[in-house]
């Protein structure tokens, strides 16, 4: 029997990419409130607790309500807002972040789905912790840009709408308060609370993410192939992974490096550049905001939970 899926908020960014992905697929059951009743509590609550699996495509205070709605009929959830990414009892929806990471998926009735900015950085600095070559406390800082898609309707409409005048470059979250702040320190396994500076970059989708290392101070100095040996012995070990690692490679620079690469795909690939004489290094994460930063991750997801 096809299982029921029901996105709330199918109108949104995210939810119209889940809907494009799951276009023609005759394993599901896709669930849809009649567009006069969107806005109807009644129906969508209805909705969400026929549903067998709920994927939430909603602000936090909303997707909040959806689950309080239908938790208790055995409703089984993907949440693509931030609501939950660091709450107890929620399983982050990174299928690829530790070897059991997709089987917790599978077997869960509530999942977080990854925010695009802090899944390049974790998907990095993660396995290094693991393997003991950065310390937990070390001081960690990220940057990147990311096309407009990435901050919604709204921000799309902005861009869009002012055409050739459109900032090419434009920096934010400058009271380094980021909301993904939280979500990369846990998942990452850092215990100092790491810096983020995020850019925005007048491009519809696609992003890279950078983690530049400074390891000087480190007692025991990884080079760089360690490094790169460590994150692709991480990803080897997954069957099925999305997450590719590209060859260890100290070129000036790499026209693969592009965060328009693997748009409308949900991979990702991680670069490895060091300096070992000078005890630097530089991690670098290309992916689709849009994709394995969002709407991808929540269909690979649903896939894991629904056992298509």
């Amino acid at each position: 029997m096809a299982a029921k899926i029901f996105i709330d908020g199918e109108h949104g960014t995210t939810g119209l990419q889940i809907l494009t992905r799951l276009a023609g697929r005759t394993d599901i059951d896709l669930l849809s409130i009649p567009t006069d009743k969107r806005k109807d509590p009644d129906t969508r609550a209805e909705f969400l607790r026929a549903a067998d699996i709920a994927i939430l495509c909603l602000p936090d205070a909303a997707a909040k309500e959806s689950v309080a709605l239908a938790a208790d009929a055995g409703t089984r959830f993907i949440d693509a807002s931030t609501a939950h990414r660091t709450a107890d009892g929620w399983v982050y929806g990174f299928a690829e972040m530790d070897r059991g990471q997709a089987g917790l998926i599978a077997a869960a009735q509530f999942v977080s789905n990854p925010g695009c900015w802090p899944q390049g950085p974790i998907a990095m600095l993660r396995p290094l912790i693991e393997a003991g070559l950065l310390p937990a406390d070390h001081a960690v800082s990220m940057s990147g840009i990311t096309g407009y898609s990435g901050g919604g309707r709204q921000m799309i409409e902005d861009y869009e709408g002012q055409g050739d005048s459109a900032p090419a470059y434009l920096p934010y979250g400058l009271t380094l308060q980021h909301k993904h702040v939280p979500e990369l320190q846990l998942n990452a396994r850092l215990t100092r609370t790491p810096m983020m500076m995020p850019v925005v970059g007048d491009f519809a989708q696609g992003m890279v993410t950078m983690v530049p290392l400074q390891l000087d101070r480190l007692e025991k100095i990884p080079t760089g192939a360690q490094l790169h040996a460590a994150i692709a012995d991480h990803y080897a070990a997954m069957p099925g992974s999305l997450v590719d690692v590209a060859p260890y490679a100290n070129s000036e620079r790499s026209p693969d490096i592009n965060p328009e690469r693997h748009n409308n795909t949900d991979r990702m690939t991680l670069h490895v550049h060091a300096n070992d004489a000078r005890a630097q290094a530089l991690l670098i994460a290309v992916y689709d905001n849009l994709g394995k930063g969002a709407s991808g991750a929540a269909v690979q997801n649903l896939k894991l939970m629904a056992g298509l």
